[in-house]
C-alpha cells in the first residue's frame, strides 16, 4: 500500500510542477486538439488500479474486525461526455472493477485470528459532474463528483459455504476526486484520483455455521480509492 501511495504522490507532484512552470511562463505555445472543447457529446476510455476498503462500525463484542493487506485491483471504464458549459460536462462511466478486501477477526489479547478473503467483481454505473479550470496552454485542472450504483457479481456463496461474511449485491456510493487535463495533438489524456464511500449497510446476515463473526460488526460500509487514466 505505500509504495502504491507513493506513486500515486509523486504522479501528482510532476503533474503539479508542470503545470506551475506552465503559469509562469509567458511563451505562446501551440494549443492542442481544441476542438474536444466544443463538442456537445465526445467518448473515451479508461483504465486504472484501486484500492477496496471498509469502514467498520463494530458492536460491543470480544472480536475485533478489521481490513488487512490491502490488495490493488484494477477498474476498465467507457466514458460518455455531454458538455453542459465551457467548465462543466456531465460524465457517465459505465464499466467494471476488480478486488479483493481481507478482512480479519481477533481478539484483544491475541495478535492473529481469523482472516477471509472477500473478492468484488463490480458492474459499475458512475454518473459524476466535471468541473474544470481555465485552461493553460495544453494543460487543465478539475474537479469530479457523483453518485455510482453498483453491481457485484462475484457473490455466489451457496449455504453450504463454510464462510465468516457475506456481502450484499447492491450498494449506491458516492465519490469525490479530482485531475489533469493534458491536451495531446490527436486526444485528451486526463490522469484523476477518486475516492469512492458506500452510503448503505452492505453486511449480508445470514445463516453460517460461525455467527460470532458478523455479530462482531453492526455496519460495513465499502470504500474504494481510484487512479485512473483517461484517453478522450
Amino acid at each position: 500500500m505505500k509504495q502504491f501511495v507513493s506513486i500515486i504522490i509523486a504522479l501528482y507532484l510532476c503533474c503539479l510542477s508542470v503545470l506551475a512552470q506552465e503559469y509562469t511562463s509567458t511563451r505562446k505555445k501551440v494549443m492542442n486538439y481544441q476542438r474536444i472543447d466544443e463538442k456537445a457529446i465526445h467518448f473515451g476510455f479508461c483504465v486504472g488500479l484501486n484500492m477496496m476498503d471498509f469502514t467498520i462500525t463494530p458492536r460491543v463484542d470480544s472480536l475485533i474486525a478489521n481490513v488487512t493487506d490491502l490488495s490493488t485491483g484494477f477498474h476498465i471504464q467507457a466514458v460518455s461526455v455531454a458538455r453542459l458549459t465551457d467548465k462543466l460536462e456531465l460524465r457517465f462511466l459505465p464499466g467494471v472493477a476488480f478486488g479483493q478486501r481481507d478482512l480479519s477477526f481477533y481478539l484483544k489479547d491475541q495478535p492473529f485470528g481469523k482472516k477471509q478473503q472477500l473478492e468484488s467483481s463490480y458492474i459499475e454505473l458512475p454518473l459524476m459532474l466535471k468541473y474544470k479550470s481555465v485552461r493553460v496552454n495544453n494543460y487543465r485542472g478539475y474537479l469530479v463528483g457523483g453518485l455510482n450504483p453498483r453491481f457485484d457479481l462475484a457473490k455466489t456463496y451457496r449455504e453450504e459455504d463454510d464462510i465468516y461474511m457475506d456481502l450484499k449485491l447492491n450498494d449506491i456510493c458516492y465519490e469525490l476526486g479530482g485531475g489533469f487535463d493534458f491536451y495531446l495533438p490527436y486526444f485528451k489524456f486526463s490522469i484523476e484520483l477518486r475516492g469512492s464511500w458506500g452510503l448503505f449497510n452492505v453486511l449480508n446476515i445470514r445463516s453460517t455455521p460461525h455467527p460470532e463473526y458478523q455479530n462482531a460488526i453492526e455496519k460495513l460500509r465499502s470504500s474504494v480509492y481510484m487512479i485512473s487514466f483517461y484517453i478522450e
